[in-house]
């Protein structure tokens, strides 16, 4: 663990405000707890009221919240991930949400600046990228072992990398000779392969963006989690979400739009069947951070914010 669990809350006030949890007596589910920020938010906004259940697959992460959290009595901190939220909560007795829940999608920044876990390209280590520590999967193998047409795959899908056919292939070509192991071995090839330009944003941006995703099976287990936990919302529920990227905003803004149908069945059932719509948008367009937020922290600014109700 590095020394410094190095935390920012992005749209802490209007995340939790969306919930409407100021002295409610019911259950409220942090799905992502990273840093705290957000949970310590909903505990106040609870004033010892309801419960909230706060779920991190990372250890870290866990391990720094239960220290910033240990004046509150009515959370439990879970060490899993989000994934498995519903299991977790019915061992608990529970059977529905009746209050909301709020997932910030995506790294946290503790572990995009890590010195040690091969999220950042700043930092030459072991190309790891695991939310989770005990996972099999890194990135390490993904460079080393996946074929060149899945590489290429990932890094066009997941990171919208322009050059992924390039850097594929003299990754294939490198990788014949020496096993690529660290991040700074990764930095050079993708630097030689690429045309220098004047972007703002760092060569290799993409790339560790497609294989953290790949590694965590981040798209796939946000698409899985969103359709689980609607029905699992009592009515009157609430369900925000924070999206860092354009990848998992789509995937947010089309479950949304899918929960919300007024008819979800399948275009040959001869009636409606499946009950109507599930989710209510609050908002039809997601809310941005503030431009003051923005300023204090600049990776906010790709952040999306969506929240509907379970009617």
């Amino acid at each position: 663990m590095d020394k410094m669990y190095k935390h920012y809350t992005v749209m802490k006030k209007e995340l939790v405000e969306s919930l409407n949890c100021r002295n409610q007596d019911k259950i409220y589910v942090d799905g992502t707890l990273g840093g705290g920020g957000h949970s310590e938010e909903i505990l106040k906004h609870l004033d010892g009221k309801g419960i909230l259940f706060s779920f991190d697959v990372d250890i870290d992460a866990i391990n720094y919240s239960k220290k910033r959290l240990e004046g509150y009595k009515n959370i439990k901190i879970i060490n899993d991930s989000y994934t498995n939220i519903i299991e977790n909560l019915e061992k608990e007795g529970i059977k529905q949400i009746d209050g909301g829940i709020i997932f910030d999608f995506g790294a946290s920044y503790h572990q995009l600046t890590s010195e040690s876990r091969g999220f950042s390209f700043k930092y030459d280590c072991k190309l790891d990228m695991r939310f989770n520590q005990n996972s099999v999967l890194t990135a390490c193998e993904i460079v080393n072992k996946y074929k060149e047409d899945e590489l290429v795959y990932i890094f066009s899908h997941y990171g919208e990398e322009h050059y992924s056919k390039r850097i594929a292939r003299a990754i294939v070509e490198t990788r014949k000779n020496k096993k690529i192991e660290t991040t700074f071995m990764l930095n050079e090839i993708i630097k030689k392969t690429i045309p220098t330009t004047n972007s703002r944003i760092h060569y290799a941006t993409r790339v560790y963006q497609a294989l953290r995703i790949e590694v965590n099976n981040e798209l796939k287990n946000i698409k899985q989690i969103l359709y689980k936990i609607v029905p699992f919302l009592k009515v009157g529920g609430i369900i925000s979400v924070l999206s860092f990227h354009s990848l998992e905003d789509k995937i947010v803004k089309e479950v949304f739009k899918e929960m919300s149908k007024q008819c979800r069945c399948e275009i040959n059932e001869p009636k409606c069947i499946c009950g109507g719509p599930l989710l209510k948008l609050v908002n039809k367009k997601p809310l941005l951070p503030s431009k003051e937020e923005i300023k204090i922290n600049p990776p906010s600014r790709s952040v999306k914010m969506r929240t509907a109700v379970r009617i």
